[in-house]
């Protein structure tokens, strides 16, 4: 026979603590790091297979602004490999992944003509600036201040693509993944 009044006690337990977590806005990192420490175990990698956005052109009209508040042209980017991530501070996935794209960005930040741009998509781009901040990543971050083209277009984040030298998305890929594995960063320099 089941206790009713101990389910009540749990399932209420279980709602406050939620609420808690919720109200106070620690949902956010702790789902985060959870996620972030899935990815470490190495179950969640990248799948170098094209979807959705193969073999097609790259759009480089655009503009955003970096964390200085300068202007940074897409057009900028042409003849380079690209390696795009569309985030936001209040998407846990986003965060998660972070750590081990900071991880591969240190990885390859030396190969020539191998770019990293980030572009946070949060509302207020001060948000975005304090979370890279507080965290220590070095890799390049702007924000969409100016919208986004076709080409950078998702249903969901994070987003991640990478662009080839000419000008052809050979990667995409929407959700989270750990990039920072042997084959991803092959595949990444050997774009060219």
């Amino acid at each position: 026979m089941i206790d009713w009044k101990k389910e009540v006690k749990s399932w209420g337990i279980m709602l406050a603590v939620f609420a808690f977590l919720y109200f106070t806005g620690l949902i956010t990192p702790i789902m985060g790091g959870v996620q972030s420490l899935l990815l470490a175990t190495g179950i969640k990698k990248p799948k170098i297979t094209l979807v959705d956005k193969s073999n097609t052109q790259f759009d480089y009209q655009g503009a955003f602004l970096d964390l200085k508040g300068n202007r940074v042209m897409l057009e900028e980017y042409r003849g380079k490999t690209v390696f795009i991530n569309l985030w936001a501070t209040w998407c846990p996935p986003c965060r998660a992944e972070m750590p081990h794209i900071e991880s591969l960005y240190k990885k390859v930040n030396e190969q020539e003509n191998l770019e990293f741009l980030m572009i946070a998509l949060d509302k207020e781009f001060e948000k975005s600036k304090d979370f890279i901040d507080k965290k220590g990543f070095t890799f390049p971050v702007v924000h969409a201040s100016y919208g986004l083209n076709n080409a950078l277009q998702s249903q969901s984040i994070p987003t991640t693509l990478v662009v080839d030298p000419k000008g052809e998305i050979v990667f995409y890929q929407e959700g989270m993944s750990n990039f920072d594995t042997e084959e991803f960063r092959n595949f990444l320099i050997s774009q060219k």
